[in-house]
């Protein structure tokens, strides 16, 4: 089994270390304490059952950023269609003159 450090997997799976510290507290990660220097180093061991669902429960950017992508355009689209209005209404005044 392969072992990482905390922040090797959290640039691993793009995750912050602050959400990897969460997937370990709530035990979705198996981790392995071992002292080196006498400093405590939290070491998360992969196998496969757990990257699946790690990797399930992962949104890519790219599926959020789309989904801002889509809002924004249908946004932009609504206020295109209300200014063509404005400039028609302002046309047929002008012409009514």
């Amino acid at each position: 089994m392969k072992k990482l450090t905390i922040k090797q997997y959290a640039i691993k799976h793009k995750l912050s270390t602050f959400n990897v510290m969460k997937m370990i507290k709530s035990a979705k990660l198996d981790v392995e304490v071992s002292t080196l220097d006498g400093k405590e180093i939290t070491y998360i061991l992969l196998n496969e059952a757990n990257e699946k669902e790690v990797k399930a429960a992962i949104i890519p950017v790219e599926d959020k950023n789309n989904f801002y992508l889509e809002e924004m355009v249908l946004s932009l689209q609504k206020e295109v269609k209300s200014l063509r209005n404005e400039i028609e209404i302002l046309k047929n005044h002008k012409a009514l003159r």
